[in-house]
């Protein structure tokens, strides 16, 4: 790829310099200002949304480029020609600059200042310079501003993952406050990114086992694992960053470390609503319009919230909510075919352990720690639990499904249907999570003892080795109890 500019480059931080472009020995054909230091944020190579035509050896991990790379400042795509034929040019460059829009943080911010979520400017001196930290906290406008806790751990490439020394900013980073003016918005657009989380789906979908349907519980996780693998991998494949703060006001950390395209929140809100739209009217009795406005609505909410929460740009939403719809499209024709194997083919529990845990440890490899591999583990343990539950349960001849003649009436929602519903969740919950806790001790005592780790080395968790194991069997066992040992325990306590 030869890239020809046709006029000086603008400076990422100063727009009123220009950046003289020309071929030296180190650069050949392809233009840089060695002079410039890079910008903290950018993202590598050629991808999109922006055109990266700088090079510079230092940055090991962008594409290669001969014996260069492409990872420094964004460049404006109308300044470059890269091969294409020049009837497709304008098309290209237009396209290229919608992306570059779409993913830009200006969008973002703007949606969160017209929901009432304000960046307050705080900074103080330090050494001699003031610095600004991407996260803040929330204030009331007639009180004082409060500043983040935490700090940052150390990542190399994602311009979301900062410094952290002994719990605070390095370099004298102060933290910025972000001041809430509409509260309700606040709250609904928290509690809808709360969605997307591990706590709503280790509530959410056994809760639908136990109280409605196992079979419309095993839809919704053989799709929700499917989307989700799907679009953490593309995450740590394409390495598009999240939206940089300021503007952007950021109002969760932990997956910030994270890449941003697609949003896999987007993803498993899409997935989730609608295919269970989709497979409950040959399983329930209920009216599809209304149950395509709750679908609509709550992905919508999940989407919306991720820009309110700062995490996604507007182009990771997009992405995400699209390439969802496209897995179900392609996959919906095989739905029943993929039934019939999971509980009746004596394959199908090697599959559903052997397949996971492969995928689990042939991850994508990152140059920084990231949650995504723990996560993707996670939700590939729980879906390979499900699998095997529902396996077994087919070969026992007690699958706990509705008896009659199908599509059956909603259950009525009498006091006693709602108190024998409450305590089945209740109970239900508290076995998943002692589970979770006791395979999680267990598995991690073995494995530290087996690769000699420090028992109080909590780093060690990080480990390739040690992460994908223990977090597989945690999880594969949630999903063994939720599907085969919780309904057996309701019909001997009378709930069931």
């Amino acid at each position: 790829m030869v890239v020809t500019p046709t006029r000086g480059l603008i400076h990422p931080e100063h727009p009123t310099k220009q950046i003289k472009v020309g071929q030296n020995s180190a650069t050949q054909d392809y233009g840089i200002c060695p002079l410039v230091a890079p910008p903290p944020a950018f993202t590598c190579g050629a991808q999109l949304p922006h055109l990266y035509a700088a090079l510079h050896p230092a940055h090991r991990d962008a594409p290669c480029l001969g014996k260069y790379h492409l990872p420094l400042f964004p460049l404006p795509l109308r300044k470059y020609h890269i091969g294409l034929a020049p009837s497709l040019l304008p098309v290209s460059s237009d396209m290229l600059e919608l992306l570059a829009y779409l993913h830009g943080p200006e969008l973002v911010a703007r949606f969160q200042r017209r929901c009432g979520l304000f960046l307050v400017e705080a900074a103080h001196h330090s050494q001699g310079r003031r610095t600004r930290a991407p996260t803040g906290t929330p204030v009331h406008a007639d009180k004082p501003r409060g500043q983040q806790q935490g700090g940052w751990d150390h990542q190399d490439n994602n311009s979301n993952y900062k410094y952290k020394e002994n719990g605070f900013a390095v370099g004298g980073c102060s933290r910025p406050q972000y001041e809430v003016r509409n509260w309700l918005l606040h709250f609904l657009f928290l509690f809808s990114s709360g969605l997307g989380h591990e706590i709503f789906y280790i509530t959410c979908l056994p809760c639908i086992h136990w109280n409605l349907d196992p079979f419309l519980c095993r839809r919704l996780v053989n799709m929700w694992t499917l989307v989700m693998y799907v679009g953490q991998v593309m995450k740590d494949v394409l390495k598009l960053p999240r939206p940089r703060s300021p503007p952007v006001v950021k109002l969760e950390t932990r997956v910030d470390a994270e890449y941003g395209l697609p949003s896999t929140h987007a993803m498993a809100a899409t997935a989730i609503s609608f295919t269970f739209l989709l497979s409950a009217p040959s399983r329930i009795q209920f009216q599809f319009e209304v149950g395509l406005l709750i679908a609509v609505t709550l992905s919508s909410l999940v989407c919306l919230s991720r820009l309110y929460t700062g995490m996604h740009s507007v182009l990771d939403v997009i992405c995400g909510a699209l390439i969802s719809a496209i897995l179900m499209f392609l996959t919906y024709p095989y739905w029943e075919t993929f039934d019939y194997f999971q509980l009746t083919s004596c394959i199908s529990p090697i599959v559903a352990l052997v397949l996971p845990l492969f995928l689990s440890y042939t991850y994508p490899e990152l140059d920084h720690y990231s949650t995504t591999r723990g996560d993707t583990t996670t939700i590939l343990g729980v879906g390979a639990g499900c699998s095997v539950g529902y396996w077994v349960n087919e070969q026992l001849g007690q699958t706990f499904e509705p008896q009659g003649v199908l599509p059956v009436p909603l259950p009525t929602l009498t006091a006693n249907a709602l108190a024998a519903g409450l305590a089945r969740f209740l109970l239900g919950i508290a076995a998943l999570v002692a589970t979770r806790q006791i395979v999680k001790t267990l598995s991690l005592q073995v494995l530290y003892s087996w690769y000699r780790v420090p028992k109080g080395d909590e780093s060690a968790r990080r480990r390739r080795e040690i992460e994908v194991p223990y977090k597989f069997v945690t999880y594969t066992a949630v999903g063994l109890v939720n599907s085969i040992l919780v309904n057996r325990v309701f019909i001997l306590l009378g709930l069931l």
